[in-house]
């Protein structure tokens, strides 16, 4: 059983946290409507807004390795335990995987407005 829940935290981190990972780092070099340049806004903002980023990124990235370390390393040392802190890292991973993936999307287009009913003459 132990050993289905180490795969499962390793499919788990491969298929969520490292694709976010990739929209995460996509998305600070992205240029659109959403980009991190507001057209009101200072230099000081955009760069809190940036290194804030960067450092979530990071933060999955190392995460992330944590986890694949330590489950692949388990699986083939066959090791039926794993340290508790490796399942806490695992799910942050997943939360912060999930926060980029969820603040990273495409922009929705804009609502068409009604069409006015002319007025009688």
């Amino acid at each position: 059983m132990r050993v289905l829940i180490q795969v499962l935290m390793a499919a788990g981190v491969v298929v969520l946290a490292l694709p976010a990972l990739v929209i995460g780092s996509r998305r600070l070099t992205k240029q659109g409507p959403r980009s991190l340049r507001s057209p009101g806004g200072s230099r000081s903002e955009f760069v809190v807004v940036l290194v804030g980023r960067l450092l979530g990124l990071l933060l999955i990235l190392l995460l992330s390795a944590l986890v694949l370390v330590a489950t692949i390393g388990a699986l083939v040392r066959d090791l039926h335990d794993l340290p508790s802190l490796v399942y806490v890292a695992f799910v942050l991973d997943l939360l912060l995987a999930a926060l980029v993936v969820l603040t990273s999307a495409a922009p929705r287009p804009p609502r068409a407005r009604r069409r006015a009913t002319p007025a009688p003459r």
